[in-house]
């Protein structure tokens, strides 16, 4: 496994879906180049989960797919 050193997250460009709600009930994106750094918009300063480019790619194939629906 490949441990990539988190990005850090002032130099970040921090963006949220458009769907997402006024009360801020999302997650924010950052992409780093190498990697994607996903976070809590409510609580943007508790840190941050990052991802391989290629795991977050195939997340969001399946999300968009529907494979996490009831």
């Amino acid at each position: 496994m490949k441990i990539h050193q988190a990005p850090q997250t002032a130099s970040l460009r921090w963006r949220k879906s458009s769907y997402s709600s006024a009360q801020n009930a999302c997650v924010e994106v950052a992409d780093t180049r190498t990697a994607y750094a996903v976070r809590d918009s409510k609580n943007p300063g508790q840190g941050h989960l990052t991802f391989t480019t290629k795991a977050w790619e195939s997340f969001v194939a399946q999300v968009k797919d529907a494979k996490y629906d009831e």
